[in-house]
């Protein structure tokens, strides 16, 4: 099985903290859609599996109004085998969500949405640089709820600088009790050349606390497990079977291909991310050339790829993948640099499977890079 994620390159206007590859000039968009769409066609033989994850991000696709929207799902379904029964998520802001785009969205095919809240409350919203406010963001999961859209996830952002324990603390009570099975929690990161980066540099907001963060992140995960969510992944928290099964697979290492300007593929053998440039995109498909730039990954990055994100997720490393990619001697040796971390109550290794304990998660980056190999 194999999942395709578009990239949808538009928002109504810059988040403070965001580095993603995005434009607040719209003038493209119905381009950059017929971009999208002849892409597809022109790399439908990068998957040979069936699809059954189908990811819309960006950007902001609810941006996209129902005929640009039908225009790629007709593709995507002309094109591949996507499984009847697949995960179908579109990102979406709150400020974009109402009752008839809801209905537009089931109309489609959407059967799980991710919402952008990051916050419910104003300040914090503010000085991020969000187009809606706390109201939208409760209003709007029970718009989606309403309308019949159960399997919704939302993201949080944590460790701000306006946000207490206690606000953290109310922050997740308010998202529990809305019911959504699926929460996405990010501890804030300066990125370079933003205008959060710009704002602390100019000492306008406080630069980020690693104890702070970690603090709530220890919030975090007391709340979510009191309330019955599973931390299947460091930032990601589900109740029971409602895990997103388009992102789990990335962490497992399975294939996807990525359509839309900046967007990323991976086939197990290399991988390859298209050109940042909705123009350069646009002129490029004109001509039925896919802008893209590729690496063949070696052995070793393979398995360094693998450790990165499988150890990430409550399953850890699984040594059998390991075996599959290098041989039997590998994971050993992985054994040996992880026997540390082990013996510190880090790690465990338990029937070949390799995972970070509940306080090893904290620390997950730095352990990870300890235990990938070289080439």
């Amino acid at each position: 099985m194999a999942g395709i994620y578009i990239h949808i390159p538009f928002c109504k206007k810059a988040c403070n903290y965001c580095n993603f590859h995005f434009s607040t000039n719209h003038q493209l968009i119905d381009q950059v859609v017929d971009a999208i769409v002849h892409e597809i066609q022109l790399q439908k033989n990068y998957l040979a599996e069936p699809i059954e994850t189908l990811y819309l991000g960006g950007g902001t696709p609810s941006l996209l109004k129902k005929a640009a929207l039908t225009k790629i799902f007709e593709a995507v379904k002309l094109h591949f085998n996507l499984l009847p029964h697949a995960e179908i998520t579109l990102e979406a802001n709150p400020d974009d969500i109402d009752t008839e785009q809801l209905l537009n969205w089931i109309e489609l095919g959407v059967n799980r949405l991710s919402i952008g809240i990051q916050s419910f409350r104003n300040e914090d919203l503010q000085w991020m640089g969000r187009a809606h406010n706390a109201d939208q963001a409760l209003t709007c999961i029970e718009l989606a709820q309403a309308a019949g859209i159960q399997n919704i996830s939302i993201d949080l952002i944590y460790g701000g600088p306006s946000l207490s324990n206690e606000d953290w603390i109310q922050n997740l009570q308010i998202a529990i009790n809305t019911g959504v099975p699926h929460l996405s929690c990010y501890a804030l990161t300066v990125e370079p050349k933003t205008a959060l980066a710009h704002k602390i540099n100019k000492q306008e907001l406080p630069n980020v606390d690693a104890a702070h963060q970690a603090a709530h992140f220890s919030i975090l995960q007391e709340m979510t497990a009191a309330a019955g969510f599973e931390q299947y992944e460091i930032s990601n928290f589900s109740l029971p079977c409602k895990r997103s099964i388009h992102n789990a697979n990335y962490w497992l290492g399975k294939h996807y291909l990525g359509i839309g300007p900046a967007a990323h593929s991976f086939n197990g053998r290399s991988r390859q991310w298209n050109i940042s440039n909705n123009a350069l995109y646009i002129q490029s498909l004109a001509q039925a050339v896919v802008p893209f730039e590729i690496e063949e990954l070696t052995v070793v990055q393979q398995i360094n790829e693998y450790i990165m994100t499988a150890l990430r997720t409550i399953e850890g490393i699984n040594a059998n993948r390991i075996n599959e990619i290098a041989g039997n001697a590998i994971f050993d040796a992985i054994l040996l640099d992880a026997a540390h971390y082990i013996k510190e109550g880090l790690l465990t290794h338990a029937n070949g499977q390799l995972s970070l304990s509940h306080n090893g998660k904290f620390m997950a980056d730095g352990i990870s890079a300890h235990l990938f190999r070289e080439e």
